[in-house]
């Protein structure tokens, strides 16, 4: 059984773009406001790319104002995302423009609730310290234009916000945080430095890995994952080496929409909350990279548990193993996949991850995302998800 509800419309190609004036304030279109908060991040590549400059001429072509909120770091924060809806009411935004990665995107659901709702952020986070209120209005529209092939946040209606009063680095949803509008461009994609393109292809294989194993799939979310997994890890390392090859950039950005859609009508395993710890305590590790440094050790935990063989070894096949047979080739496959693009070997160390914390980040993890734990395909005790810690430490 499953619920698939998908409220995002969504131009998928490349040089789709330009196309983005066809959609504001036209009587099919799916975006309709007089003023755009546009939303980037605090780097200079969106500028450097001239990516916003062609979101500036195509909000110009639609008659529509804006202007630039470009304080957005790689792990959004709680004051950010404050400031960013206090920004959007006092010039009278009526939609969002986010323009970047996963961050901005997520940045952008949070800044058009406190837009529209005002207040504080935790009063409508649900896990760990937040209040569990509801937000009374729904977000400000957003239209989500990704210049990465990761996290699949176009797609979704969730975001990741860190308070760094609390260390807590969770989900935060609400009415609205569906984006009205995603632009999936491989265009935007191509200027990635390559270990960042690594770090964001294994985020969107591993959400749907992750939801392949997991306890909660359904028909529906198997599909979107599998086609996903076989997307990714067949078209990553070709994105990477030949930056221009717009097939293998354009089958990487597919499966990395897929998984998004995945997390919204399946879901996501423990292994997200656990790096979410990491980087909630440790902000410069980049959350693709903290996935990757835990997943051999987490996903071996199930094998050796034969939790779910059959999955494993199907998700061995896709990742373009023929001859799978056993649940070790899937930690195979991905060990060679891990080599071939150079991240095999990052160190927790190089970002000031000490072991002595890893008795606070289970905890932190279980705090902050607890409900992802009851989707793995068997449980994981705190000592289990220590030893998949220290395991991954180097």
């Amino acid at each position: 059984m499953f619920t698939f509800w998908m409220p995002t419309t969504t131009l998928f190609g490349a040089g789709k773009l330009n196309e983005l004036h066809t959609q504001i304030n036209t009587p099919t279109g799916a975006v309709h406001g007089k003023k755009a908060l546009v939303v980037i991040s605090n780097g200079t590549s969106t500028r450097a790319n001239g990516y916003l400059d062609r979101l500036e001429n195509e909000l110009k072509q639609a008659g529509a104002d804006y202007v630039i909120f470009d304080k957005v770091a790689a792990n959004p924060t709680k004051p950010v995302v404050e400031e960013g809806g206090r920004f959007a009411r006092e010039n009278g935004c009526d939609f969002i423009a986010a323009l970047g990665g996963g961050s901005v995107m997520d940045a952008s659901k949070a800044i058009g609730l406190m837009a529209a709702n005002g207040g504080d952020l935790w009063d409508y986070v649900l896990f760990g310290t937040g209040k569990k209120q509801r937000p009374s209005k729904p977000s400000l529209p957003i239209v989500a234009i990704t210049t990465t092939a990761g996290t699949g946040s176009e797609t979704d209606g969730g975001a990741v916000i860190t308070n760094p009063e609390t260390n807590e680095k969770t989900g935060v949803f609400g009415p609205g945080t569906y984006p009205v509008l995603a632009i999936v461009d491989p265009e935007l994609m191509t200027s990635v430095p390559p270990a960042f393109k690594a770090y964001q292809g294994f985020d969107a294989l591993f959400h749907s890995t992750e939801g392949y194993i997991s306890a909660a799939r359904n028909e529906f979310s198997k599909m979107v994952a599998a086609e996903a997994i076989c997307s990714v890890s067949r078209n990553l390392a070709v994105s990477i080496r030949q930056p221009d090859n717009m097939e293998a950039m354009s089958a990487v950005a597919l499966g990395s929409y897929l998984s998004g859609i995945q997390m919204a009508i399946g879901s996501c395993t423990s292994a997200h909350p656990l790096e979410h710890a990491l980087s909630a305590y440790h902000e410069k590790l980049p959350h693709g990279a903290g996935l990757i440094m835990i997943s051999k050790a987490y996903y071996s935990h199930f094998v050796e548990q034969h939790a779910c063989d059959d999955r494993f070894i199907e998700m061995a096949k896709l990742m373009g193993m023929k001859n799978a047979g056993k649940p070790e080739d899937f930690i195979t496959a991905l060990a060679a996949l891990q080599k071939d693009r150079g991240v095999a070997d990052l160190r927790m160390s190089d970002y000031g991850v000490d072991p002595s914390e890893f008795p606070k980040m289970v905890q932190n993890a279980r705090d902050t995302l607890g409900r992802n734990f009851l989707n793995d395909p068997c449980r994981l005790s705190d000592e289990d998800c220590a030893a998949i810690y220290q395991k991954s430490y180097k």
